[in-house]
């Protein structure tokens, strides 16, 4: 440590107002302008307030303890009111309080922390962490630095979120376009039409699958992804006994799969050709196609707003949404002929690869900016952060 530091617990450093916070039940709750804050934030705005001063929240229980998707550290002011899933630290100056603020969010709290199914930080193990404290003028210096590094360093990840967002948008609305300003000779089919439409089986009640890896996987909604496809990295596997009770319910990658029932209703793909012959779970559907569709030209279509707006109308809802292959089946979708078709595959799959490498880069940006604050951190708190740092000039 360099020479004027110390190590001090945190209940050195600060008074504890954790006696003075009180939850309140939403449907107790006075709407109002004053912000209700929990473990990660603002969670409620109410009439009525218990803190008007500068403060320092630490989340008290939570995921978030340990996934840290949030800052587990975060700096309120003026009229506020804190429920009990959040530590309330009262500093003698605002630069302690930035300091550990800063310092909190850099480290993992896992030695501090118990319980991995419902992580909580209670108070005597938080007091007892300890915080590297520098001399009052090296203090100012290192938080006024992290002050600009920090502010300069969201900027840069707004812009590439909004980047990011863009390059999203561009190919969904090019998706829209080419559904909505149909060419010459399309015309709109109902689902039945152009496919047959064949549910997926549930697996007998009670059934525990299989441990070890077999010639037969069972697909789950679970399994879909956002990009179309099916993980293969948690498949469930069947023995073949039960596979031949239920095999007329398997699936191919001729194939495009709707889910049908759950959150998730309309998520559309296509497995991929490892998976051919896999089972496919009761909450989906398939659609074997008629020789003259192209499968992915389907698939793109699942993707737009008439898609989802079509089937937003046909989904019905009472413990959980559920779409009825009767009503699946009215579904209609604008077609060209096959050839048709396939050139407008083509041309999505290319705009497609390009916007996912434009997303890629911006995707990694964010990552670069999220291993730029923690080197940041580790120098400052390690004594060795200046104004000419090599991580402040990559800003």
């Amino acid at each position: 440590m360099n020479a004027g530091w110390e190590n001090r617990c945190l209940s050195d450093c600060c008074e504890n107002l954790d006696s003075q916070r009180k939850p309140i039940t939403k449907s107790k709750r006075r709407a109002g302008k004053i912000p209700y804050y929990g473990a990660s934030g603002i969670v409620d705005y109410v009439d009525g307030f218990l803190f008007d001063e500068d403060l320092l929240l630490i989340s008290e229980d939570g995921a978030n303890l340990l996934a840290r998707t949030y800052p587990i550290a975060f700096s309120i002011s003026g009229k506020t009111w804190v429920n009990n899933h959040a530590h309330v630290l009262r500093f003698p100056d605002r630069i302690s309080q930035r300091l550990v603020e800063f310092y909190l969010n850099s480290i993992s709290l896992r030695p501090w922390v118990s319980g991995m199914a419902q992580p909580k930080l209670n108070q005597t193990k938080l007091n007892s962490i300890p915080i590297p404290f520098p001399p009052l003028a090296e203090q100012t210096r290192i938080v006024a630095i992290l002050d600009e590094a920090f502010g300069a360093i969201a900027k840069a990840k707004e812009n590439a979120e909004r980047n990011l967002a863009n390059a999203k948008e561009l190919f969904e609305s090019y998706l829209n376009k080419v559904f909505t300003e149909k060419g010459e000779g399309w015309e709109e089919r109902r689902v039945e039409e152009i496919a047959e439409v064949k549910s997926g089986k549930r697996v007998p009640k009670g059934y525990k699958f299989e441990d070890a890896t077999t010639n037969f996987p069972y697909i789950r909604i679970s399994d879909f992804t956002n990009e179309g496809t099916v993980r293969t990295n948690k498949l469930k596997y069947l023995s073949e006994k039960v596979f031949e009770g239920i095999s007329r319910y398997i699936i191919t990658d001729a194939d495009v799969y709707i889910t049908i029932v759950g959150a998730t209703v309309g998520k559309a793909g296509i497995i991929p050709p490892c998976l051919n012959g896999a089972n496919l779970t009761e909450n989906a559907c398939r659609l074997v196609l008629n020789a003259e569709i192209e499968k992915r030209f389907v698939y793109f279509f699942t993707q737009t707003n008439s898609f989802k707006e079509q089937v937003g109308i046909n989904t019905r809802v009472a413990a959980q949404p559920k779409l009825a292959l009767r009503r699946l089946k009215s579904i209609l979708i604008p077609f060209p002929q096959l050839e048709e078709q396939r050139d407008v595959v083509r041309r999505c799959d290319q705009l497609r690869g390009n916007t996912k490498e434009i997303e890629s880069i911006f995707q990694q940006k964010l990552s670069d900016l999220d291993e730029l604050k923690q080197s940041i951190l580790q120098k400052a708190f390690t004594g060795r952060l200046t104004s000419k740092s090599t991580e402040l000039q990559s800003i």
